[in-house]
């Protein structure tokens, strides 16, 4: 709960103080303690961060910024390179196209940045259309980059820690995978209904985000699905129960932010019913005001009641509240309903801005709408500096008030300084076998067996395991751990074990195989015709792991579909 005390004790200041710079007095003088570039040594995000009370000290700052320094703390793009300093020359050229400058700390400096998201392109990745480029790889170079970034931003006259996020939801949305603990998908929390295993697992993917540098996830979704599942976000969801999904997101949230990571809720207000993608075009909540109230509201309560530090508005059409206008730019609902109603004193973080449904307006001119709806940072802005420049002739023309930038920069560095308050971790921390214990409990709490036995061994004699093409290196590892195990496998001939994953249809299933598993929304089970049918809802390593321990008869399968796959029960193990 702390960070979000400390927002809401931010915007108690007096307004009077939050506008001294506007009056005769000279400016204070900025803090020592951010004014020089943190050592290597230390950890950027807690050297270039205040000591005392965040709220306080973000009062402070925000009463001596000037616009330009105002603008730029509420924007967070991305940049093109996988260094702060030394790119190649296609990235400057990227970046120069992007923002006029040559690297990601140039454009820290140009625009004084209040953040940065990371990005990664991956071909199965659902979001990867608002990711153009690729700058993480592993741990150790995001280190490097996020320390490199953090020094940029802490000679910025707000002396700031910079806001560095990343989408790191675990399943088909994840940014780095190299060297790091693997979280199944969401589902397969959804599916394990363990909070405390929840909690712990992502405390777990928390300290390895910190070790890296990275002080906000945007993580968990909290989007309720359909009863089938269907729709755009799959096995990002928790799962189609609204109140088994709030007790998971608070878990995620307590397990993020104990590790100093500030976890986000999105996407407000529910992407869980829709079935157009808001990457494209503006999907349509169509649920009364009743329904989507008991459905979808139930997760972002919760999970604010646990302290997130952030919620992302959705381009969203809820028709019940405020029809045809995408939620990241309606006052009704990112106002009255989340300030107003749910109490939220965090910060709001639009969803991308440059996916279609924000690119109705000009950059300068949809950044302003936004801000006036109730958001305060601006993520992934289509030009950078002509949404500063909007920002800034808002102030001018009376457009934007100056108190509703003020109190959007206000709740930023509040959360900024209240996260640098967590030292940095070690990169030791990453992988350690203290997070594969956490991480592999909730993956074996997950397996869930949708028809077959329930005890014993489910197959005799040597196996065969198969699969797509793109699904090699899950069926390696399957393999192996098949195999340390003490099941026989061999490479053809024996009973078939057949996986199935994310954008697998009909065609890409093996009638003759005796068990096949679903690795990620088990809604294509219903269409497999093997006498055994599990549900690992994850194709990770340890998800792997479990699975092989439950078909070698040396542990059960305790999970329950957190979504209905067509005439099949949850599960056909119950206790």
């Amino acid at each position: 709960m702390a960070i979000v005390k400390s927002l809401s004790r931010a915007l108690a200041v007096p307004l009077l103080m939050l506008l001294g710079a506007c009056g005769d007095e000279p400016a204070p003088t900025p803090a020592a303690t951010g004014s020089v570039p943190p050592a290597a040594s230390a950890p950027p995000s807690a050297a270039a961060g205040p000591a005392g009370d965040p709220a306080a000290r973000a009062a402070e700052v925000v009463a001596r910024l000037s616009d330009e320094d105002l603008a730029g703390q509420v924007l967070m793009p991305y940049a093109y390179g996988s260094s702060a300093t030394t790119v190649d020359p296609d990235n400057a050229k990227a970046n120069q196209g992007l923002a006029g400058v040559d690297t990601p700390a140039e454009m820290i400096t140009k625009y004084r940045l209040g953040g940065l998201i990371l990005v990664g392109f991956a071909v199965d990745d659902p979001t990867s259309k608002t990711n153009p480029t690729t700058n993480v790889e592993n741990p150790k170079q995001v280190r490097e980059l996020t320390t490199g970034l953090q020094q940029a931003a802490a000679k910025l006259p707000a002396t700031a820690p910079l806001m560095i996020g990343m989408d790191q939801e675990y399943g088909v949305v994840t940014r780095v995978a190299d060297g790091v603990t693997m979280l199944p998908s969401a589902l397969a929390f959804g599916a394990a209904r363990k909070p405390a295993l929840t909690e712990a697992a992502w405390h777990a993917a928390g300290e390895e985000l910190a070790a890296m540098g990275v002080t906000v996830d945007f993580a968990p979704v909290a989007d309720t699905l359909n009863t089938g599942g269907g729709g755009v976000i799959g096995s990002r969801s928790f799962g189609s129960d609204a109140k088994v999904n709030a007790g998971q997101v608070a878990a995620a949230v307590r397990g993020l932010q104990s590790a100093g990571v500030a976890a986000t809720l999105k996407h407000f207000p529910g992407h869980g019913h829709t079935t157009a993608d808001s990457h494209s075009e503006l999907p349509l909540i169509g649920q009364s005001r009743g329904t989507w109230e008991t459905q979808d509201l139930p997760p972002f309560r919760s999970g604010i009641d646990a302290g997130a530090g952030l919620v992302m508005s959705g381009h969203l059409n809820l028709a019940s509240v405020d029809k045809g206008v995408p939620a990241t730019f309606s006052h009704k609902i990112m106002t009255e309903v989340l300030r107003g109603r749910l109490k939220f004193t965090g910060v709001a973080v639009t969803d991308a801005m440059n996916m279609a449904p924000a690119k109705k307006w000009p950059a300068g001119e949809a950044a302003v709408r936004a801000l006036n709806a109730g958001n305060d940072m601006l993520l992934m802005p289509p030009d950078i500096g002509a949404a500063r420049d909007g920002i800034l002739a808002g102030l001018k023309t009376g457009s934007l008030k100056r108190e509703r930038l003020t109190e959007a920069v206000t709740r930023i560095l509040t959360l900024k300084f209240t996260t640098a308050l967590t030292p940095q971790p070690d990169l030791a921390v990453i992988g350690s076998a203290a997070h594969e214990k956490a991480v592999a409990a909730a993956d074996a709490a997950a397996v869930t067996i949708l028809r077959g036995r329930c005890a014993g061994p489910l197959t005799t004699g040597p196996v065969s395991v198969t699969a797509p093409a793109s699904r090699e290196v899950a069926r390696t590892n399957l393999v192996k751990a098949l195999q340390a195990a003490g099941v026989p496998v061999q490479t053809s001939g024996g009973t078939v074990i057949h996986l199935a994953g994310y954008g697998d249809q009909r065609v890409d299933l093996d009638d003759r195989a005796a068990i096949t598993v679903m690795m990620d929304s088990p809604g294509l089970l219903a269409s497999a015709t093997s006498p055994t049918l599990i549900a690992t809802y994850s194709s990770s390593r340890l998800s792997m792991e479990a699975l092989a321990a439950v078909i070698a008869g040396k542990a059960t399968a305790p999970g329950r579909s957190p979504i209905a796959v067509g005439k099949l029960p949850r599960t056909a193990c119950a206790a």
